[in-house]
Parts: structure tokens; C-alpha cells; sequence
């Protein structure tokens, strides 16, 4: 637990502090390489083209990362297991900072830029939408795969989960993608869901933990969250219901304050409010996550 913790603070200054060391450690160009050359060597009917063939792309750097993490684990390794955890985990996360991204969107001049802005947060084979409820589900999606996913497997798995975590992400979104034939790109976003459903779950618990609890208990419901469906929609919901909880709430105290009626949320709070409310509840989620590893790191230590 502590390493998760000192290793997740460090990742995040980093990322703030340094963003061009991210950028350029934060390359996955081989993994793209790699599954071609997987495509390349195995033909129809081979293992690769079927529904898991995804293992044959993910088991080789993930068993490095294993070994590395089995030999680093134990007393007189106890530094070097620390910043191996570091390491990977930084090279993990992101790869973008979400902070930034969201901040080129709310002070883009005009709606061509902000437009370009918005397209770091969609998938390359999908287009941006600028309305606030989107905007809501595009911030709450990047950071769930961003942040929150890396962050949870590293938590359960070290830094084998962490990268176990990136690579299933890369084989369903982006350039390294559309290298896959379809059984194994269908066994890839299989593999996926099943990896971001508790978290998912985690982030809307967080989420109605920082908001507005009945608002985003009702939305989870609503989509489906209670049930044992792999898909996670009921995140967006959620998100969605408590950033407009949020509005109102900001709204109607603008209302008792000035004594007039209350106006739009979009006179009031200024441009895109929807993406402004959405990436706090995020950072309040984050903290809250942080919080509680910080708790069991002294109830393990007063143990």
C-alpha cells in the first residue's frame, strides 16, 4: 500500500512538473510494432486470429515485468522494488495529462479550436462532441482509463497490473489497434471491460461519495450498475447526473446571493461549466482514492 501510494504521488507530480520527460518516456510505438509483427507471422487459423489470441501480443512483456517484480520483491530489494514500482507506473499512466487536455478545450479562442482541442479526448475513429454532457462522459472516460485503471491494477497487481492495464487499452484504442484482426480485436475489448468494470464501479462510488450521493445512486441504478453486465455505462450516467447536480446547486446559490432569479448555468459560471465541474469531481474522486490508501497505510504501520 505504500508503495501504491508514494509511487502514485510521484506520478502525478511528475507528470505536472515534467510534462515533456512524460511525453517522451510515455512512448508505446513498440507495442504497435510488435502486434504487426505478430499479424505478419501467424495466418488464418492460428491461435493469434482467434477470440484470445490477444494473450499471444500480452504475455511476453508482461511476463518481463513479472519476473523483474519477483526478483525486486524482498527486504534487501526493498529501494529497487520501490522504483521499479515507480517506473512503471509512471510509464503507465496517462499518456496525456488530463488536466492540460481539458484546460486547450475551455480556453480554445474559437469553435474550430476547441473542436481540435476536444479530439485528444475521443478515440482517433470517433469525432468530438462539444456538448456539455459529452464533454461530461469524454472527462470521466479519460480518467478512468487515464488514471483510475492503471491506478486500481497497480493497487492489486504492482507494476505487472499497471502495464497489464496500458496494453489492454492500447490493443482497443489508437494506432496499435487497428493492427489486430477482428476475433482478437474482439477478444481485446472483452478483456478490457472486464478489467475497467470494478473500476468503474470504484470511480461511481467515489464519485456519488464527493457529490450528490442520492443523485448518483439513482443514476447507477437506472444504468444498470447493480447488475453483473460488463458494460459500464453506468459510469457516464452517474457522471452526467452529478455535474448537473453540481450546476444547480451553483445556480441556485448564485440566485439566494444576488437575489434574482436564477439564470442559465451558462450565463453564470461562464463557458463549457459542464467540463469545469466534471474534472473537479475527478480530482475529488482521485483524492478520495489516495485517502483511503493513505489509511490503510498507517492502519498497516499502527498494526
Amino acid at each position: 500500500m505504500a508503495v501504491t501510494l508514494i509511487a502514485t504521488v510521484i506520478a502525478l507530480v511528475l507528470g505536472h512538473m515534467a510534462p515533456s520527460l512524460a511525453a517522451s518516456v510515455r512512448q508505446y510505438g513498440w507495442y504497435g510494432d510488435w502486434l504487426r509483427g505478430l499479424d505478419a507471422r501467424f495466418g488464418d487459423g492460428s491461435f493469434w486470429r482467434g477470440r484470445w489470441g490477444i494473450a499471444v501480443a500480452l504475455v511476453p512483456p508482461l511476463l518481463v515485468i513479472g519476473l523483474f517484480q519477483l526478483a525486486l520483491d524482498g527486504p534487501l530489494f526493498g529501494l529497487a522494488g520501490l522504483l521499479f514500482g515507480i517506473i512503471v507506473l509512471f510509464y503507465a499512466w496517462g499518456p496525456r495529462d488530463l488536466d492540460v487536455d481539458v484546460e486547450a478545450i475551455a480556453t480554445a479562442d474559437d469553435a474550430s479550436g476547441r473542436r481540435a482541442a476536444a479530439a485528444r479526448l475521443w478515440p482517433d475513429d470517433r469525432t468530438p462532441s462539444l456538448d456539455g454532457p459529452s464533454l461530461v462522459e469524454a472527462v470521466f472516460r479519460n480518467a478512468l482509463r487515464r488514471w483510475f485503471g492503471v491506478l486500481f491494477w497497480f493497487l492489486l497487481l504492482g507494476p505487472f497490473g499497471a502495464l497489464l492495464y496500458r496494453l489492454a487499452v492500447l490493443s482497443v484504442e489508437g494506432e496499435a489497434a487497428r493492427a489486430l484482426p477482428g476475433e482478437t480485436a474482439s477478444g481485446a475489448r472483452t478483456l478490457l471491460a472486464v478489467l475497467e468494470w470494478p473500476v468503474a464501479q470504484l470511480m461511481a462510488l467515489s464519485t456519488a461519495l464527493v457529490g450528490n450521493f442520492d443523485t448518483a445512486l439513482g443514476a447507477w441504478r437506472d444504468a444498470g450498475g447493480a447488475s453483473l453486465s460488463l458494460d459500464n455505462r453506468f459510469l457516464a450516467a452517474v457522471a452526467r447526473a452529478s455535474v448537473r447536480s453540481e450546476l444547480a446547486e451553483e445556480v441556485a446559490d448564485y440566485a439566494d446571493e444576488s437575489g434574482l432569479a436564477a439564470p442559465p448555468a451558462i450565463v453564470v459560471l461562464g463557458e463549457l461549466p459542464e467540463l469545469r465541474d466534471a474534472m473537479s469531481l475527478v480530482w475529488r474522486s482521485l483524492l478520495v482514492w489516495l485517502a483511503v490508501l493513505a489509511l490503510f497505510v498507517i492502519a498497516g504501520f499502527v498494526s
